[in-house]
């Protein structure tokens, strides 16, 4: 497993850099990631995240996301939720929020690479889209369109100082997600291909349980004409109760 894990991780930083310098678009995400423990094998994840428009101009994205988790084997769990994401838009020179609503379905699996924990996050969504429509200078909005979409996450954190348990302290963190969009693709941008997230950042560990941290965000979106490449500084904070 070790001989697969640490050339992949590798490869992820090499198949992203073609675009970590492609300046089109800045823009800063704020997140909370929260796991609230409900039993022995039960939790409860909740998320939101909070994400500006090109330069920090006003608010893009609210999305608020929550879950069930059970856990099948310590380092297997799996997740079923529901996620709620209000985009802004522009239609006819008329701003407003267009709602999406998803069903969502996950595989986690941890381990570690001596003293590196890694997760792989295999996720699936079911997607309810906005048609948008400018009316008297309003947005109108219906949910009349539907997608499918398969994401594959991967993340390693990596202590400053060696711990097989690590409780506390400054680390880094190295990440890469990956979008498919199957099913009905011409609701959203007509390819399999949706887009790839890379992340680096920089992260202090307060306790066993809570986790800040800052770093880059290279969101590389593939569009029905082109691609877009966004900038972004995020800001996160991780609980585990």
């Amino acid at each position: 497993m070790k001989k697969i894990i640490v050339p992949f991780l590798f490869t992820i930083c090499i198949l992203a850099s073609p675009v970590l310098f492609a300046q089109s678009q800045f823009s800063g995400w704020l997140a909370s990631f929260n796991t609230i423990k409900l039993g022995a094998k039960t939790s409860i994840h909740a998320d939101i995240q909070l994400r500006s428009s090109d330069k920090i101009k006003h608010v893009q994205t609210l999305l608020l996301r929550t879950g069930l988790n059970v856990q099948l084997k310590k380092n297997i769990t799996v997740t079923a939720g529901y996620a709620y994401i209000s985009n802004r838009r522009i239609v006819s020179d008329v701003s407003g929020y267009a709602p999406e609503h998803r069903i969502w379905e996950q595989l986690l699996i941890t381990h570690k690479i001596k003293f590196i924990p890694v997760s792989h996050r295999f996720r699936i969504e079911q997607r309810f889209l906005s048609t948008s429509t400018s009316v008297n200078d309003e947005l109108e909005n219906d949910l009349t369109d539907y997608a499918n979409r398969f994401r594959y996450f991967i993340r390693g954190i990596i202590p400053f100082q060696k711990q097989q348990s690590f409780q506390k302290g400054m680390f880094a963190a190295l990440q890469n997600e990956v979008f498919i969009n199957f099913g009905n693709t011409d609701d959203v941008n007509g390819k399999f291909f949706d887009q790839n997230r890379f992340y680096v950042a920089i992260g202090y560990r307060i306790n066993p349980t809570s986790d800040i941290e800052a770093g880059y965000l290279n969101q590389y979106t593939s569009l029905k004409n082109g691609s877009n490449t966004n900038n972004v500084i995020q800001l996160a904070y991780y609980l585990k109760l």
